[in-house]
């Protein structure tokens, strides 16, 4: 029973911080220093928790193989963390996304994670007419035409390049398709040593 109150239950409480860890924006919080704080936080749990740990034999505990598989997966987590923020940083240096890639993380696996399509721009274009020759419609052509090139060059400077945007959008995808993945790793993980917890005791 004092493995589960002083070991179990911690442990379980900061993998259970780290899986929500995922819901932190990447744009506005460091996750990955989050996530480095937790595991050395869980490292130095498990020194002092040390002396309470079985005693190995010729078989390897079960707790300890717990604690392993924890550690593991936050470690895990970390580096997927760091693969997903290098991804959002410095995708405006990155060369233009694959056909064959933006096609399966797009258009099928974005449709997986359930990541919403952005929706098409509703501007509208209006042409002058040609034919008329007016000073002043000629004058407001021009200052059309300088408007329209200022506003393309906010729009770059703030929404960034089409490549940049289809990286950022390929980050999240992945980002939310490790995040469905690691639950599903967790549960597999933690159902599998409760099995043979229980079959172990009931031996």
């Amino acid at each position: 029973m004092r493995y589960v109150v002083n070991l179990l239950i911690p442990s379980c409480f900061l993998i259970t911080v780290d899986l929500f860890s995922f819901l932190l924006p990447l744009q506005t919080v460091d996750r990955s220093s989050f996530k480095m704080t937790l595991i050395l936080g869980y490292t130095v749990f498990l020194l002092i928790m040390n002396d309470l740990l079985p005693v190995t034999g010729e078989t390897t505990p079960l707790i300890n193989v717990f604690f392993s598989i924890s550690l593991a997966l936050m470690v895990g987590s970390l580096l997927e963390t760091v693969l997903i923020t290098n991804i959002q940083c410095s995708s405006s240096q990155y060369s233009a996304v694959p056909r064959w890639l933006s096609v399966l993380m797009l258009r099928y696996l974005a449709v997986v994670v359930f990541l919403p399509r952005k929706k098409k721009s509703n501007q509208t274009t209006v042409f002058l007419n040609p034919s008329l020759r007016e000073p002043s419609l000629d004058e407001l052509r021009k200052l059309s035409r300088d408007l329209l090139a200022i506003r393309l060059q906010v729009d770059k400077h703030f929404q960034g390049s089409k490549t940049s945007q289809e990286w950022q959008m390929i980050g999240i995808v992945i980002d939310r398709l490790l995040f469905g993945l690691y639950i599903v790793f967790i549960a597999v993980s933690f159902i599998t040593i409760i099995c043979l917890w229980s079959k172990h005791y009931a031996a």
